[in-house]
């Protein structure tokens, strides 16, 4: 069985890998985030954005990028645990990392069919809509399940 890291790709690999998804006939799904201590909402959410089209790709924050939207105490996970994580849900099909506050130019390069965020966005404000519309794409968000958060997680670890 090959591993899961082989689905971990520097950008101008990622861009190659979805050209020949979108030639092939692939409608790619992109979404992106933290992911710093994975659970249950997570997994609900990334299946939820994968059933949007044949192949996900998750944009995952560096830690350099989780540290500055985060605070100092985060990433708990480095940001290679984290990848190899994702990697290795059936469901997902490419991590690339970014490192910049917003996925805004891994968005552009890449370039999916679909992009995805939590309901806690509003569609025209989600980094990458316009471009993604642009280019005959739809913006798509989902609700996520009640009670799961890793600010939560990190809250309960604390208090006990």
């Amino acid at each position: 069985m090959e591993s899961a890291s082989v689905k971990i790709k520097e950008l101008p690999v990622a861009k190659s890998v979805v050209d020949g998804w979108k030639k092939a006939g692939h409608r790619v799904v992109f979404t992106n985030g933290c992911f710093d201590l994975l659970h249950f909402g997570h997994a609900d959410y990334l299946e939820k954005a994968r059933a949007l089209g044949d192949k996900l790709i998750i944009g995952l924050n560096s830690d350099a990028s989780v540290s500055r939207f985060k605070g100092p105490e985060r990433p708990i996970q480095h940001q290679d645990s984290r990848a190899r994580l994702l990697a290795s849900f059936q469901f997902v099909d490419m991590v690339v990392f970014f490192n910049e506050d917003t996925p805004f130019e891994l968005i552009s390069q890449l370039l999916p069919d679909v992009l995805v965020k939590g309901s806690d966005y509003l569609a025209e404000n989600i980094v990458g809509a316009d471009v993604v519309k642009a280019h005959g794409g739809v913006v798509r968000t989902i609700d996520f399940v009640p009670g799961y958060s890793t600010s939560k997680i990190v809250e309960k670890i604390k208090r006990t």
